[in-house]
């Protein structure tokens, strides 16, 4: 039975009641196995959790860009793409070389403005420490400060992007926290998460049963997890 009103409640409750590590179980049951982003991208902060819905974005280095209109726009599409944010969406950029920031600073405060969930980049961020004053979930390789102006530009956004072998899809959850970021597919979403929410109450559980000395061969035969 669901838990949730709306957006609001749905997220709120998954920032506070889940983890990465329940619902990419819950997802490998269902067979889909390739959810998680790369374990290179990590918060910027242990206590942050994002959740909300993928807003795309198609990042590419200037060398590779023939597109004169684009190389011609400092950041290509990018101001166009993060003004477009909603909120409760999730800014996901891939598509660059890691060799400079995808995310700072500045794109924080508009994202926060619009109502944005949080950042997941594939590649570096900067402005670490403006970031962290506004408390915005951001997810990234880590710390670098090379802009990415010369270097890269936004080329597209709202598409379908592929992170090595895990596809993300505009309006996707995506769910993150010091353990990883995973990719919710929306034909699925609604079952993973209520059953995620089950197996999260199991785990509590479990450990409690052990903690009062049950095996963990009994545990898992009476209770289904470990």
């Amino acid at each position: 039975m669901r838990k949730w009103k709306n957006e609001d409640e749905l997220f709120s409750l998954m920032r506070n009641g889940l983890y990465s590590a329940v619902l990419g179980d819950i997802m490998d049951k269902h067979g889909y196995v390739h959810q998680f982003l790369s374990p290179k991208i990590r918060p910027l902060e242990n206590e942050m959790v994002v959740a909300g819905r993928a807003m795309t974005v198609l990042e590419m280095d200037t060398h590779l860009i023939t597109d004169n209109t684009l190389l011609n726009k400092p950041f290509g599409l990018m101001l166009e793409a993060l003004d477009d944010l909603k909120k409760h969406e999730v800014y996901v950029c891939t598509g660059a070389s890691p060799s400079y920031a995808l995310w700072g600073e500045l794109m924080t405060a508009r994202a926060r403005k619009l109502g944005g969930a949080g950042v997941v980049v594939d590649g570096y961020s900067r402005d670490t420490r403006g970031i962290l004053s506004m408390n915005f979930p951001t997810f990234s390789y880590g710390r670098y400060s090379q802009d990415q102006a010369p270097r890269g530009k936004v080329i597209d956004f709202r598409v379908p992007l592929e992170f090595e072998k895990v596809v993300v899809n505009p309006g996707d959850i995506i769910f993150g926290d010091m353990d990883g970021v995973c990719v919710i597919p929306q034909d699925i979403e609604e079952e993973v998460i209520l059953q995620a929410f089950e197996k999260a109450g199991n785990e509590q559980l479990v450990k409690m049963k052990i903690e009062e000395g049950m095996s963990s061969c009994e545990a898992f035969a009476k209770y289904g997890v470990i």
